[in-house]
Parts: C-alpha cells; structure tokens; sequence
C-alpha cells in the first residue's frame, strides 16, 4: 500500500491484482503488481503471465483512469507455462483521485471493491472474506470483492534475542511473519525491534500470543527456558511450540514437564530440537533457517483468506 501511494503522487500507475489461482500458479491469490510507464514494482511470479500482465497493464494506462479488465490464464496451454493451473487476474489503471481507502487500510483489515462501469470503489472493513474461484463466470460490474489487507502473516512470538534469535529475525525479513521479539537483557534493549521485559513479565507474553502464533522459546537461561515451556504447554494450543536443544534437553525437560503434571498430549505438542529434519548444522544461520522453513511448513489459519467475492 506505501508504494501505491507513492507511485500515484508520481504518475500514472496500473495495479495487477491475482483474484484466484486454481492448481499450480507461480504466486497466490491476493499477490499484486504495479505497473508504470517505465517501471514494475512487485512481481506476480514472473515468467510468461507476468509478461503478458505487463502488456496489459500498460495497454490499460491508455484508457482512462479507473478501467479495469478481468483476465482469466490457463497456464498451460496459453502460456506454454508447465505450471498447468489458472489464475484470474484484474488489471486496472489506478484512479489517483479515488485513494482515500489507504488512509484506513491496516494489516488484517478487509479491503473492499465495487467493480462499477466508471472504476472501483473501494473502502476498508472489519467484515468477514470469502475465498473468490479462478473457474466460473469472470466478475463483472456490480461484483463486490473482499480480500484482507496483507493476507495472513503468522505470529512468530520469539523469546531470547542472542545469537541464533539474531539470525531468525535476520532472515525472517520478506517471510510472511509477523516478529514480536523478547529478552529480559536490558544490553538488547537497542537491538531494533527487541522488547526487554522483567522476567517475571515472560511468562504472560507466552499467554497473550494468539492461537495461530508460532512459539520459539531460546532464551540466554535453562530455567527461564523452561518456565516458558511451562506456561505454553499449559495455556490453549498454539500452532508451534519449539524449544532450542539437544535430545539431552528435550528428555530433561519432558521428564519435569510429567512431573508437573503437563499431560502426554500437551507434551506432545513440544517441537524440540527445532528446524527441519536432516538439517544438522549448529551454526546461527542455518538453524535460523532450518526453523523458518519448519514455520513455512504450517498450514495458514483457515479464518485468514486473500481474496473473496
């Protein structure tokens, strides 16, 4: 939405929007593009289609703002793309007139759109999205679209800010997380986006993560390691639950955790060593992104869509 609303103070822009994707599609629905004269920003995977976006978004600069077209694409056999899915694309000239929605669009929100022969009026919500089919008649005037502003992006609540807590914020930049970051070390405090909280004050971050938070507990200290795990494997499930460790640590803790009386099945839930199977390396880095792709790995909150109509 930033660069939107700098391209139009700027100039004439198009905005390519993908609606639906069917299949295997080189980016999903509610992914966006914008087009200038002389310039793209964003991509929407690249390739055949976005080549073929880009003549369209340019050929639609020609046309007065505010037109838009639907477009359907059959990767395969109109693109000669070995993809083999669909995607369902709209390309429209920006009417820089008709931007007052940005004031209010905020992460989570919804957009909302108004296909209208004259342009698209749009406004933001806290209404509900409805997935929009890549199949099926092609959304015409009249159509009323929905998508949440930023799409989903976990909660990845990070709790130690040394070293290997670096490096997974670090890489976490461009990933669809979103970092709340802590450490009780008052040296991190100018660490950009590290909150430094009492110790005492841990314990209720891990309960007001949100249900589809990922939970990565890597503090400088076992025992505040394992009250962290405590607490997480005593409030409602969350999506991932990790602990930095060797399977040393891993029986250590289980064993306290039983005696603690955690059930079997909330000790289940306890990812420790973390990071993806087979990837051994102890280096910062690698068992950053060993975890990242662990986290990619989580299927998206079914409440949370991109696109709806």
């Amino acid at each position: 939405m930033d660069d939107l609303a700098r391209l139009a103070v700027a100039g004439p822009v198009a905005m390519v929007s993908v609606l639906a994707t069917e299949g295997s599609a080189p980016r999903g629905a509610g992914t966006r593009m914008l087009v200038t004269a002389g310039g793209l920003h964003g991509t929407i995977g690249g390739g055949a289609l976005e080549f073929r976006a880009v003549e369209q978004a340019r050929s639609v600069l020609e046309h007065a703002p505010g037109t838009w077209r639907v477009q359907d694409y059959p990767l395969g056999p109109l693109l000669g793309q070995c993809c083999g899915g669909r995607v369902r694309l709209m390309v429209e000239h920006v009417d820089r007139d008709a931007l007052g929605w940005l004031a209010g669009a905020r992460e989570g929100r919804v957009l909302v759109s108004v296909l209208r022969a004259g342009g698209i009026e749009r406004h933001v919500s806290d209404g509900p999205a409805v997935p929009l089919s890549a199949r099926g008649d092609k959304p015409r005037e009249g159509t009323r679209l929905t998508e949440v502003i930023g799409g989903f992006r976990r909660p990845l609540y990070l709790f130690g800010a040394g070293h290997v807590g670096q490096a997974i914020a670090r890489h976490a930049g461009g990933l669809p997380v979103r970092l709340a970051w802590f450490d009780t070390r008052p040296v991190f405090g100018d660490v950009a986006g590290v909150a430094v909280v009492p110790e005492s004050a841990m314990a209720q971050c891990v309960g007001e993560a949100p249900d589809e938070a990922a939970l990565v507990i890597l503090t400088h200290d076992h025992a505040l390691d394992y009250t962290l795990t405590l607490a997480a494997l005593r409030r409602p499930p969350l999506a991932f639950t990790g602990l930095i460790g060797s399977q040393t640590k891993r029986a250590r803790f289980m064993a306290r955790l039983e005696r603690d009386g955690v059930s079997a099945e909330a000790r289940g839930r306890l990812m420790c060593p973390i990071g993806l199977p087979g990837v051994t390396g102890k280096e910062p880095d690698v068992i950053a992104v060993a975890l990242l792709a662990q986290l990619l790995q989580l299927p998206q909150a079914q409440a949370v869509q991109a696109v709806a109509a």
